[in-house]
Parts: C-alpha cells; structure tokens; sequence
C-alpha cells in the first residue's frame, strides 16, 4: 500500500499533462487518423458498437489516459512494472468482452480505483460536453420549460415555441396588471368557495355531533331523547338536585330536538314542555331565578339562548380608554408595554381603546393611571358618546354620570372646551365622579346632585343630552352575577317607568334651535325589550318632534321592530343592540334622537292634542286629556293654603294663624 501510495504523489503532473493532451482527444474524435498507439484503441471500440455510448465513453476516457501517462514517463519514473500494468488496463478496458476478467486479481481493482480521482477529473471535459445526444435527452427529461406556462396562465393553452407565440406570452409591464388582476379575482373566488365549503363541513360536523345518531336511526324515526318523566324528576329532587353533566347533556339534547322539532320530537309531547325542561334546567345549571330565565330566553332562537347564557359565565376582556387631554395612545400603548403590559388596540370603531390581555403590574395604580392618561372603561361604555358624538363648544348634559367614564369622555371630545354638566341622583357618588374629572385634567366639567326627571325645570337649552340610564343591568351578568336571582317582575316595571320619565326630560332638555345639536342618545346596559325598544316607542309616540336617527355605530344588531305581538315604530331599526356572545362585550343598547321644533299649528280634533298622559303599564294607559278646564281660584285657595302650613309645620316653623290668612285673602 505505501508503494502505491508513493506512486500517487505525482497525479497532479499527469492532469497538466492531460490538459495539454486535450486538443490531442479532440483530433482523435473527428479525425481517425493518428498515430500507432491511438489507433489501436478505437478500433477495438468501433467493435464495441453494440454497446452503450456511455460506457464506450468511460473506455475511451481511460484508455486516452493510460495513453497518456505512457507518453509521459515523469509521474511514473519509480514504477518498475510498467509493461505490466499497461497490459492489465489493455486486458480490462479494451478486451473484456473477449478475455473476460479472469486474470484480474484484487490487486488490479485497488490501481483502478487509484485512478478513480482522475476520472472524476476528465467526466467533465470539454469532449463529453459537445455530445448533442447527452444534451438532448437531458433537456427531454426537464420539466423546467414547461412549469412557467402552469404557473403564469395565458390566453391560449399551446406549447409552441415559435417566436410569435412567445412574444404573446411575454409578461410584460403593459399586460402585467390585467393579469395580476385576474389572478386576484381568481384567489377571491377560490377563497370564497373554500371558505363555503369549511361553513359547510362545520356545519355538517357539528350537526353529526349533536345528533349523536346514525342515518339509520333517524331514517326510522327513533327516539334519540326522552324527557324525564315526573317521577324522575321527584326522584332528582330528593336527591338533592341532578347531575351536572346530566342536566348539560339533558340541554344539549333539548336544543337538538328544538331545532329539528318535527324530525327528532317524541311522539305526544309538546314543544312547549322541551322549552318549559330546557327553562328548567337552564335556571339549575347557570343559577337564574325562572323568571329572568324564561325572560332572557325568549329574546334569542334557542341555540343562540344558550350562547348568551354562557358567555355571561366568562368575563370581558379589560379595556382602558385613553385621555386624549394628556396623551395619545401610541405613547401610552408604548409606555405600559414598557411596563410588561400585553396590550393591543379594541377595534378600528374607537381611536382610544385599548384591550389589555395580561399586566405584571396593577393596571389601575401605575404612575400612567394616577397621572390621568387613561381611564378603567368597558368598551361597551364607549359606545354612547361615540353616538353622541358632541362637538366642541357645545353645551352637554350627562344625566346619569357617575363615576365618570362618559363624561371624561365628552370632554376629551371638546377638547377641553364648551360645558359639561355631570349630573347624578346619588350625593355619594359624585365623589368618584369629581375625583376622575381632576385627575383626567377635565376643565370644562360641572358636576352636580339632581333627580334627572328636574332637569328641565332646573336647567335646560342644552345642545346635546346622553341619558345612560339605570336599568336592571341584564347585559352587565358577568360583572354582577347577583342580578341572576334578585330581579322580579316588579324591577322590571318599576324601572321600565322610570326610564319613560327619564326619558322624556331628556327630550324637553335639548334645544330644538341649536344649530350644531339638538341630539339625544339613550342608552342602557340592559337586553331587555321593556328597558329598551318599548321606551324609545314610548317616547316617539309621546313627542311627535323627535324622530330616530342613525347612531353611526359600524356594527351591532338592529332593534327590534316586532318582539311577541307587540309591534313598534319602523325607525326602531336605527337602534342597536350589542351582545356578549356575539360582540365580546357587555349587553348594550343604544339609541340616538334627533329633536327639532315643534309645529306652529298642531292637527286639531286627533290625538296629539293630549298632553299630560300617563305611563303605560302591561297594556293599560291612564289618560288625562288636556281639555278647555277654567279653574277656580278661590276655591282651590283653602286647600293650598292648607297644605302650605303643613309644609312648615314639617321643618320646624310656626305656620300662621288661619284667620290671618283668611284675613291676608
């Protein structure tokens, strides 16, 4: 082996050699002509016809080389047997399909595969690459010429490769518009027809989910759900309640049976009795009193029901509204990150809002929070100032304020100008209010304590008025979960009235004549119809200057216009609802009024002529029409009198004798 090794070393002169040789091989190619030594080899492959091209080439290869390296006895001075290794590779390049490779010990294959390298060398020369047959079937192998006319679509579908049709599909900047356009409109289309066909096998998917049943079974009518019957149910009682994972399947197989009623219902039952089991256990599993139960169900389609139900179970996500006064909200979005704040802006329908998923520090006592940059405020809260949306130097009413994210809000929207008057029936929590109006820098805000049915008696001509009124806060569960078992029947009328009071001060509060306003909004957190469609109608029927108006809200459900026979004004479409399931937000309702001036000259012999009317309760409305009714003055004086002295008496003053006031009359 150290023998051979030693002869390897100088392979590098032989290549040299090689290189030189070249036009030598070249000559021998094209001119059969040569010398002794180079004719003997090709005529030995001229027999070797038969054979494949290749392997003639590799024999061609080598025997060129060995022919060379005999020439050439400077690489191989200390090989002694020099005529025996020419008569070996004569034996197994040129005579191996005459003599076979018998003769051939293992020491031969070891100097072949010395020479391996120098092979490697000489594939890639110049001779072999002028062969066209390589070339050609190389080229009919590729599929490289062909891809481009997959991959960019032209007008006609023919591989020719004549000059004219490859100038026609030519991209070029003139037709690469048209064809990036219609490449578009062909991803739109794909991407319209896959994203059917996901709905669709979602669909399909979760419909085998909920059926839990074969085509067989439903194919012959089975019954895949049995109600329980009464003594199963007194049986569940006595046992302290059912099982929760019972009671959760028992639901998810009453909407099943509710949605394909006629298909899957149990024959001799009523729908009414799935409805009255699925209340049932509605008001056990999420923990309702069966009033409020039976009053939320009814305002969705029964899958939708259960949603909402649950999504009252999960909390909303943190939200914070930036002051505009004192930054804006890139800057304040950068600092709190700084902080460790994971935060990303609500939506594009707000400018201000902030949605903070997770803090590492306390979002409501950074030096952000106590400086007056932002505010804690749902994004639900949002939503009726952005309706409002008041200009600056206006004159605005907030009559129901505390603890001041609205109000902060419209001032930060007048930017610091006009005037805004905070107003809140409870004393105690004006002190909130007044501490958020200092500390967002609110310069503009004049907080006060009335009951908002004096306002227009206290003070009124205001350009713009938000009446967020107080309601039973239905859309608000999943901050207030005591709102699922402490309202009645009464909470809801109570405050129904309320809010028509309400209501309607608001309207008289606005001036008609402002050139910039003259805009109500109503609002509550509430889903109810009775908190909501049933006032706004109450208050268009009861001031014929008010009309509805676009709230200019980008999303959100429309209002109701028809709700279980009941049947209000068209414009309540204008309105809009918001829902936790569907918005990720609190429950909300919003609704704007524009008021304009009253007619000179009102219709005579209708209905409009009443004026004091009473509030509707479940169907029954006291009356009192404003007809031509003289007073008598002094016939009322004793009674005023009276209860005038009654007054005093109550504060601790000594009312007058009565016959001086007989007297003074």
């Amino acid at each position: 082996m150290g023998h051979r090794a030693k002869n390897k070393q100088p392979a590098p002169q032989a290549l040299d050699i090689k290189q030189n040789a070249s036009p030598k091989k070249l000559g021998k190619r094209k001119a059969e002509s040569l010398d002794d030594k180079s004719n003997a080899r090709p005529t030995k492959k001229n027999k070797e016809a038969p054979k494949s091209k290749q392997k003639g080439d590799k024999k061609k290869k080598k025997s060129a080389h060995f022919e060379d390296d005999d020439a050439s006895a400077d690489g191989w001075e200390n090989v002694a047997d020099d005529a025996e290794l020419k008569a070996q590779a004569k034996s197994l390049f040129n005579n191996s399909d005459d003599e076979g490779l018998d003769d051939l010990d293992i020491d031969e294959f070891n100097d072949d595969e010395l020479r391996g390298p120098v092979q490697a060398f000489d594939f890639g020369s110049d001779a072999e690459d002028n062969e066209p047959e390589l070339v050609t079937s190389k080229a009919k192998k590729s599929k490289q010429f062909e891809r481009p006319s997959k991959i960019i679509p032209t007008a006609s579908d023919d591989s020719e490769s004549s000059s004219d049709d490859d100038d026609d599909e030519r991209i070029t900047m003139a037709n690469m518009a048209a064809r990036s356009k219609a490449l578009d409109e062909a991803a739109a289309a794909e991407a319209a027809l896959d994203v059917e066909e996901m709905q669709q096998a979602a669909f399909n998917e979760e419909e085998d989910d909920d059926l839990d049943m074969d085509e067989d079974e439903e194919e012959t009518d089975g019954e895949p759900f049995q109600l329980p019957t009464q003594e199963e149910k007194e049986a569940e009682a006595k046992a302290g309640g059912p099982d929760v994972h019972v009671v959760q399947r028992r639901m998810r197989d009453c909407v099943r049976v509710l949605g394909k009623f006629k298909k899957l219902a149990e024959k001799g039952r009523s729908r009414s009795e799935y409805i009255s089991q699925l209340l049932t256990d509605i008001s056990s599993y999420y923990g309702y009193n069966d009033f409020l139960a039976e009053k939320l169900f009814q305002l969705f389609p029964v899958a939708e029901a259960i949603e909402f139900f649950e999504a009252n179970e999960v909390p909303r996500p943190v939200t914070i509204r930036t002051n505009t006064l004192r930054t804006r909200r890139r800057d304040l979005a950068q600092a709190l990150i700084n902080r460790g704040v994971n935060l990303e802006p609500i939506g594009k329908w707000t400018n201000v809002g902030l949605q903070v998923f997770e803090s590492s520090v306390p979002i409501g006592a950074t030096p952000e929070y106590l400086a007056g940059h932002y505010m804690l405020q749902a994004a639900s809260s949002f939503l009726p100032v952005i309706a409002l949306s008041p200009q600056p130097h206006e004159r605005v009413l907030d009559m129901a304020s505390a603890p001041g994210g609205k109000t902060t809000h419209i001032a930060a929207l007048l930017q610091n100008t006009g005037v805004v008057f905070a107003n809140d029936a409870n004393k105690a929590r004006t002190k909130s209010l007044s501490a958020n109006v200092h500390r967002l820098g609110c310069k503009n805000v004049v907080v006060c304590s009335y009951d908002g049915r004096e306002f227009p008696k206290v003070i009124g001509g205001f350009d713009r008025v938000l009446l967020d009124a107080p309601c039973s806060g239905t859309g608000v569960i999943s901050k207030d979960s005591s709102v699922k078992i402490n309202k009645s029947e009464r909470d809801f009328t109570l405050l129904a009235h309320l809010q028509k009071q309400l209501i309607l001060c608001a309207i008289d509060s606005v001036s008609p004549d402002s050139k910039t306003g003259g805009y109500v909004v109503y609002s509550t957190c509430s889903v109810t119809v009775d908190e909501n469609e049933s006032v706004v109608d109450y208050a268009l029927r009861k001031r014929p200057n008010v009309k509805l108006v676009d709230t200019g809200l980008e999303f959100g459900r429309e209002g109701y216009t028809k709700y279980r026979g009941k049947i209000f004004n068209p414009s309540l479409s204008l309105t809009r609802r918001f829902y936790p399931h569907v918005h990720n937000m609190d429950g909300f309702y919003v609704a704007k009024f524009k008021v304009e001036k009253r007619g000179k000259a009102p219709k005579a012999g209708t209905e409009s002529e009443i004026g004091l009317t009473g509030i509707e309760e479940e169907g029954e409305q006291v009356a009192v029409e404003e007809e031509k009714i003289a007073f008598d003055d002094d016939e009322d004086r004793p009674y005023l009198e009276e209860a005038k002295r009654r007054r005093m008496k109550a504060k601790g003053l000594r009312p007058p004798p009565r016959t001086a006031i007989k007297a003074g009359a």
